[in-house]
């Protein structure tokens, strides 16, 4: 497995101390290049922009924030900052008249009333978060935003308004549906099936997964953060749970699992049908599994994984799966199980993985780890020409100049052997004189 060394990176000023999933990359204030959003477990959110250290907005939450997303939670055509807290205070953020009046101000880093930096809207569901989803996850095109717990539940929740059109402020999050798992919650996913519709993913304890059966109605629907009684005949909360059990090497029943889905295979229309999604456990497994629960490839390694998610490093569409462990070994795979790893030099409190915009003024692959003494490290443009290892003559070979110099040397460059070498004199005999 080949080693990789990237250096070009930012460092973040960061104080507080923060929850796995309390970290996520998107555009936060919708002008098309993404940020970096952290919430602390003082109830602080944080936006970062470009490659300032400082952060480029401050918002104050109520509570312990465990889980932060971006995206179009209020089905408005634009992202919204979703914060949510331990004790259950769903915080809704619009920071896109915010990058308005930023870039009308010669100051980068905001001034703003306590009135200013309030959320937009607030709400209180369930306490004890410890992951969101924003996603549609019944393929109605309208986006859902999906809560895991750590009392092994999920529940569903979509914006609603009376009328089209009210106000931010009239809306607020209806409940849709309740799941109870059999084991810990860890990750939320969204997949394409078999039949190309989304599925909703949540990863199980001992490398195994659960489907979600989106099967409510708009009777089942309840505007408060609890569940509606159950109708007569009903299963309770624990219906429409599809159980996959994981295959081959036999794990833990009790090793927590992480799980991403829609991994794109490089064309919209691949990658509409039977997508691809991967498993990681924390000890050391990684799997690469269709929707139909054909599994592609299978790794072992021997570091510690918590957390799990993909990244286009070559530029050629396809993501590749990004897996990192607690002591900061990183591991990139692509489809064909070809792997390389970075290592990065501290121990990991929490990581993430995607597009971010930093010194070139647009979006670029990026890791993002942030470690126990208070810092936030951006690596920036992490890019690889390939990923499976190259012959060097081969490369030589499809550069037309490469035979030009031979002519010129006096080599027979249908001479494979004359042509290797020739290389090897250029590159080992001075060395020895």
């Amino acid at each position: 497995m080949r080693s990789l060394n990237y250096v070009q990176r930012v460092s973040l000023d960061f104080s507080g101390t923060l929850f796995p999933h309390a970290i996520c990359l998107g555009d936060a204030d919708n002008d098309s290049l993404n940020e970096l959003v952290v919430g602390d477990t003082n109830g602080k959110l944080f936006v970062y922009k470009n490659d300032d250290s400082k952060p480029w907005i401050t918002r104050t939450c109520v509570g312990m924030l465990t889980c932060v997303a971006v995206g179009d939670v209020c089905n408005k055509g634009r992202n919204f900052v979703v914060a949510v807290g331990a004790e259950g205070w769903f915080h809704l953020f619009d920071l896109t008249a915010a990058s308005a009046s930023k870039s009308d101000s010669s100051s980068q880093h905001e001034f703003m009333s306590p009135d200013d930096q309030k959320p937009l809207f607030t709400q209180h569901i369930p306490a004890n978060t410890k992951v969101i989803l924003i996603s549609d996850i019944d393929g109605d095109g309208r986006n859902e935003l999906v809560v895991g717990y750590t009392d092994r539940v999920v529940r569903a929740f979509r914006w609603e308004e009376p009328t089209e059109g009210s106000e931010m402020g009239t809306g607020q999050l209806v409940l849709l549906k309740k799941w109870l798992l059999e084991g810990q919650v860890d990750s939320l996913s969204v997949n394409p099936g078999p039949e190309g519709l989304p599925e909703l993913m949540v990863s199980q304890p001992g490398c195994g997964y659960a489907i979600l059966l989106c099967s409510w109605t708009q009777q089942d629907s309840c505007s408060s953060g609890e569940e509606a009684p159950p109708t007569p005949g009903s299963e309770g909360p624990s219906r429409d749970v599809v159980l996959h059990l994981s295959t081959g090497r036999i794990h833990n029943k009790n090793v927590s699992t992480h799980l991403i889905g829609s991994i794109s295979k490089g064309s919209k229309e691949e990658s509409s049908k039977c997508g691809l999604f991967a498993l990681c456990t924390l000890d050391g497994t990684l799997k690469l599994m269709d929707s139909s629960e054909q599994l592609l490839w299978s790794v072992q390694v021997d570091h510690q994984l918590f957390a799990l998610q993909k990244l286009d490093v070559t530029g050629d569409g396809r993501e590749e799966v990004v897996a990192c462990a607690w002591d900061g070994q990183t591991y990139i795979i692509d489809h064909n199980r070809t792997a390389v790893r970075f290592q990065f030099d501290e121990n990991v409190n929490a990581f993430c993985a995607g597009q971010y915009t930093c010194k070139e003024g647009k979006n670029s692959p990026c890791l993002v780890y942030v470690s126990f003494n208070h810092k936030i490290y951006i690596y920036w443009k992490v890019e690889l020409e390939r990923m499976e290892s190259s012959n060097m003559l081969r490369v030589l070979e499809d550069n037309p100049e490469f035979k030009e110099r031979l002519k010129l040397l006096g080599v027979d460059t249908e001479d494979p052997a004359a042509v290797r070498a020739a290389v090897t004199n250029v590159l080992y005999n001075d060395l020895h004189t």
